[in-house]
């Protein structure tokens, strides 16, 4: 029997996602190879759990994330899910191919292209949709255009805010590893949703500043991705990563003294990770990025696992986490 997990609406969408959602760097074989049937029994096991929001991107192995993922919700009713990809790289062969990609392994030759044109956005879409074997994308995101803005908000903005009017999408967003751009685009754009990597999570809350609070008065839901910071709230010992590179000490050193404060009110630093994010309400959903079923369940299970409130209590008396946090 498939679980159920709540449902949260998406801006002033019509769109609901589960609390949980299903992101798809790892099936497209992020940092390591996964096979096609490690990939189909990890989203099998997602949907079992009762996860229906999925999210992919051309980039998540080149390609290939989107086509393991259209594959399988191919066999799902599609009013049951809520389906987001992005915009801003077109995957191209190269003239000079330089052997695998740097961080996709076992992934088609084509490697991703900035493009976050008008023209460019249009042709992204229209090649996703032939990825994931769709005639419709719910959530498109702007993806990472750190270095692109005025392009991106006078082009793929306005492509998608056009998609957006003709009703062949549903909602609008940005994805990004940081929150000043993404403030940005709340102030210059009518957007939907962000989703937002890494930059609000129990080792650091820099997004309450300014987008949160911006993303609140604007009703502009927040998706979180990155929740254990690339593995520093996972497991943070030696040799941990934070933000894609390895952590240094004072960073291992708070997230030891977050795992403490966890482990004394008898929760998992993990479990604690993956449901921080939730209790601002801004947020509307997290991802959980997974390569197989055992990870799946793992996260499923902290996910819904009881936390006490005087662990939170105690996180912000010792100054290891805002004051001004929402926390359940």
């Amino acid at each position: 029997m498939e679980e159920k997990f709540e449902k949260r609406r998406l801006g002033t969408t019509v769109l609901e996602v589960t609390a949980l959602g299903l992101g798809t760097t790892a099936i497209g074989g992020l940092y390591s190879a996964t096979s096609e049937s490690a990939a189909e029994e990890t989203m099998d096991t997602a949907w079992k759990l009762g996860i229906r929001f999925f999210d992919s991107a051309p980039q998540y192995g080149n390609g290939m994330a989107e086509q393991r993922l259209g594959a399988f919700l191919k066999t799902k009713p599609r009013r049951d899910y809520v389906l987001c990809t992005k915009v801003g790289r077109l995957l191209r062969l190269p003239e000079n191919p330089q052997g695998e990609d740097a961080y996709y392994k076992g992934t088609p030759p084509e490697r991703p292209v900035f493009d976050f044109s008008y023209d460019g956005v249009m042709t992204s879409v229209e090649e996703s949709l032939k990825r994931l074997d769709t005639d419709r994308i719910d959530v498109l995101h702007i993806h990472d255009p750190d270095n692109h803005y005025a392009q991106a908000i006078d082009g793929a903005y306005k492509a998608l805010d056009r998609l957006r009017s003709d009703g062949t999408i549903g909602a609008v967003g940005a994805g990004m590893n940081q929150s000043e751009m993404l403030t940005e685009f709340a102030r210059n754009g009518n957007f939907d949703c962000f989703l937002l990597a890494g930059r609000y999570t129990l080792l650091e809350q820099g997004a309450l500043r300014e987008l949160l609070p911006l993303c609140v008065e604007k009703n502009i839901s927040i998706i979180i991705g990155g929740v254990y910071n690339s593995g520093i709230l996972a497991n943070p010992a030696a040799g941990a990563k934070f933000n894609y590179q390895d952590a240094d000490k004072d960073l291992i050193e708070h997230a030891l003294k977050l795992e403490a404060v966890c482990l004394r009110h008898g929760a998992p630093l993990k479990a604690a990770a993956i449901q921080f994010p939730l209790a601002h309400p801004a947020v509307a959903t997290v991802l959980t990025g997974v390569r197989s079923p055992e990870e799946m369940i793992e996260n499923a299970a902290l996910f819904r696992q009881e936390i006490p409130a005087a662990l939170w209590q105690e996180l912000k008396a010792e100054g290891l986490i805002s004051a001004e946090t929402p926390t359940a």
